[in-house]
C-alpha cells in the first residue's frame, strides 16, 4: 500500500473523530454540557498526559492484557480444536450442535453471578468468562470454514493416501485459515470487551476495576483519560491483527 493510498484510507475517518472531538469541545466551553460530568477532550488528554507521565497506566494495563490473551489464546485453541472435529464428523457435529447453541446465545456477563458460586471471585472467574465469549466465534467460523472446503482439495489428499493428521494440517487447517481468522479477529474485539466487564465486577486489580473505582470515586476525569487508553489499546489490537493477517493470508489483501 502506497503513502498515498493510505492517507487516502485514512484520512476521512481521521477527519470524522477531529470534527466530533471539535465539537464536544466547543460544546463544554459553551456550557451546553456539564464539565463535571463530561470534560472537555483538552482536559482529557491533560489528565491523560500526567498518567502517562507518572508511569500509572502499565500495571493495570498489563494485568488487563494477559488476562486477556491468556483467555484469547486457549479460546482459539478449543474454538478451532473442537471446529474442525465438527466440521469433519458428521457424528461430532451432531453430538456438539445443540449444547453450543444453546450456550451461544446466553449473554456472557450473565454467566458472571453463577460463577461466583463454583469459581468465587478472582482470576478463575474472570479468566473462564473470557474464554467462553471468545471461544464461540472462533469455533462457528471454524466450522464453517472446514464444512466449506472444496471437495477436490480432500479427494487430492486421498489420492496421495495422506493420512488424518496430515489431511487436517496440510489441507483442512490452510483452506479454512481465511474463516478462521476472520473469527478470531471478532473474538479479539469480545475478548476485550469481557474482560474489563469481568474485572469490574470480580477484580480488584486491571483498568476494568480502575475505571469502575474512578467513577464511584467521582474522578471523571481520570475515568475518562482510561477510556481514552482502552480506545488506544483496542486500535492497536486491531491494526496488530490485520498486520499479522496481511502475512498470513496476502492473497486476501489483493482480493
Amino acid at each position: 500500500m502506497s503513502r498515498r493510498t493510505a492517507m487516502a484510507r485514512w484520512l476521512p475517518g481521521a477527519a470524522s473523530v477531529l470534527l466530533v472531538l471539535a465539537a464536544w469541545e466547543a460544546a463544554v466551553r459553551a456550557g451546553a454540557v456539564n464539565p463535571a460530568l463530561l470534560p472537555a477532550p483538552s482536559v482529557v488528554l491533560s489528565t491523560l498526559g500526567g498518567v502517562l507521565r507518572a508511569g500509572e497506566v502499565f500495571g493495570p494495563l498489563r494485568q488487563t492484557l494477559q488476562l486477556m490473551a491468556a483467555g484469547y489464546a486457549i479460546a482459539c485453541v478449543l474454538g478451532i480444536a473442537l471446529g474442525i472435529v465438527m466440521g469433519r464428523s458428521e457424528a461430532g457435529y451432531r453430538l456438539f450442535e445443540p449444547l453450543v447453541e444453546l450456550v451461544r446465545p446466553i449473554p456472557k456477563p450473565a454467566l458472571i453471578p453463577p460463577l461466583f458460586l463454583f469459581l468465587g471471585i478472582g482470576v478463575k472467574t474472570m479468566l473462564f468468562i473470557v474464554v467462553l465469549a471468545a471461544f464461540f466465534p472462533v469455533l462457528i467460523n471454524t466450522v464453517q470454514g472446514v464444512r466449506g472446503i472444496d471437495p477436490v482439495l480432500l479427494n487430492t489428499a486421498r489420492t496421495f493416501r495422506l493420512g488424518r493428521a496430515a489431511v487436517v494440517f496440510k489441507v483442512v487447517l490452510p483452506a479454512a485459515l481465511p474463516m478462521i481468522a476472520i473469527g478470531m479477529r471478532v473474538s479479539l474485539a469480545i475478548a476485550l470487551t469481557l474482560v474489563i466487564v469481568a474485572e469490574m465486577l470480580a477484580g480488584e486489580n486491571g483498568v476494568g476495576f480502575l475505571i469502575l473505582d474512578m467513577q464511584r470515586a467521582f474522578r471523571i476525569q481520570h475515568m475518562y483519560a482510561w477510556l481514552v487508553v482502552l480506545a488506544a489499546v483496542g486500535v492497536a489490537l486491531n491494526a496488530a491483527f490485520e498486520w499479522v493477517e496481511r502475512r498470513l493470508l496476502p492473497w486476501r489483501g489483493r482480493q
